[in-house]
């Protein structure tokens, strides 16, 4: 009789890697945190005792306002660019204005202003509401 070698064929089990794979799919998804809205500056909102949520609309501005910097839409912007931006809104536009607690009144009062200018008038001041 001949002696045959015979070798088994190894091969690499895939299930336990298919499996910590999915584990850390789980992991990652239950962990991270999903940015709700764009927006680009850090803002310290005043604070009321009651307030409504609003659904967001498709036709819509977020103006964020803080003393040195304005924001639309989550892009940082100057408040010579503001005009050109409006006059591109329909005046059917949802204005959300978001204006940290610290800016001064006379900053408000000239967005108010270019918002007029432009007939939107459909606006919505942001507030927090109180703990």
């Amino acid at each position: 009789m001949s002696r045959r070698n015979r070798r088994e064929t190894l091969s690499m089990d895939l299930t336990p890697l298919i499996d910590m794979v999915f584990l850390l799919l789980v992991f990652f998804l239950v962990t991270s945190t999903f940015k709700k809205d764009e927006l680009d500056l850090l803002l310290k909102l005043p604070q009321t005792e009651k307030g409504a949520g609003s659904e967001k609309k498709i036709d819509q501005l977020i103006i964020e306002l803080s003393d040195q910097e304005v924001a639309v839409n989550g892009k940082k912007s100057s408040m010579e660019e503001l005009p050109s931006i409006f006059e591109k809104a329909v005046k059917e536009t949802l204005v959300n204005l978001r204006v940290d607690g610290e800016v001064k009144y006379t900053r408000l009062v000239k967005v108010l202003d270019l918002l007029q200018a432009n007939k939107l008038e459909n606006i919505s001041l942001i507030t927090e509401k109180e703990k």
